[in-house]
């Protein structure tokens, strides 16, 4: 019905001839050049073309680049930055989209195409910025049993597990929901960000605790100082008294001597 309706005239070559059932095999695309024979001329890989959606699977999507000649785009070719859980979500059947033929398969008649693959890999360049402990502002997109997924700055995606969605005030970040997120894993092998509300407030508790205690310390430090300087002025002042007490005693012993000595004469 795509091709043919009622009462359409069509040029056609003759494949087989059955005689004695009075049936013969016709053949349209038989009358051009095979487009397969030489592929790899037009559909060279690493070569950018732009294709029509024509049918949508759970793990890709199809597209036909000219009559004949087609392949798939992996969900994983898709987009860098996002994860899809269906390629529907990212394009539509009659849709127009561009691709790099990233393998040819002569024999089976397909090709393997990529649409990420048309720039650069950004994940490369954003290691410095999403470092592990840099804070960003995040949107909660979609939240499941097992945690949440983040949209981050630059069209970034991060999880934040549900123990990582606690507020301070003890209730959980919903979807739909801004607030601020730690990076506490950046995979770029595995194209994965994982962030944490939690450790924000928790990681403020902890600098406040440090820093309390740092001040004790060194208040102990001062008041030890202090304490040493008294002992030493104390020690010095007794030392001093200890002199003079020493020195009055010579004086006394030296007075009682010559008291004793008219005593002897006599």
């Amino acid at each position: 019905k795509e091709f043919f309706k009622l009462g359409d005239e069509h040029e056609a070559k003759i494949v087989t001839l059955d005689k004695a059932n009075r049936k013969m095999s016709l053949s349209i695309k038989q009358l051009s050049p095979d487009p397969w024979n030489d592929i790899e001329v037009k559909f060279a890989e690493g070569s950018r073309h732009t294709g029509l959606v024509k049918n949508i699977t759970n793990y890709g999507v199809f597209v036909e680049l000219a009559p004949g000649i087609g392949g798939m785009i992996h969900i994983s070719d898709l987009s860098w930055l996002k994860r899809f859980n269906h390629p529907s979500e990212y394009t539509k059947v009659g849709s127009h989209i561009d691709v790099v033929i990233m393998g040819i398969d002569k024999d089976n008649r397909k090709l393997q195409l990529g649409h990420k693959q048309l720039e650069e890999d950004p994940w490369n360049t954003l290691q410095d910025t999403f470092a592990i402990g840099s804070v960003h502002e995040g949107t909660v997109s979609r939240r499941d049993d097992k945690g949440a997924i983040v949209q981050l700055p630059y069209g970034l995606e991060g999880f934040a597990p549900n123990r990582h969605l606690t507020k301070e005030d003890g209730k959980s970040i919903g979807a739909d929901e801004h607030a601020k997120f730690m990076v506490i894993e950046f995979d770029r092998n595995e194209k994965r960000i994982v962030v944490s509300h939690t450790r924000i407030w928790e990681q403020s508790h902890a600098d406040e605790k440090e820093a309390a205690k740092k001040d004790a310390r060194v208040e102990a430090d001062k008041t030890k100082k202090t304490i040493k300087n008294i002992q030493n002025k104390v020690e010095k002042a007794t030392l001093g008294d200890l002199g003079v007490l020493a020195d009055l005693k010579k004086k006394m012993e030296g007075g009682e001597a010559e008291e004793s000595k008219p005593e002897e004469n006599k």
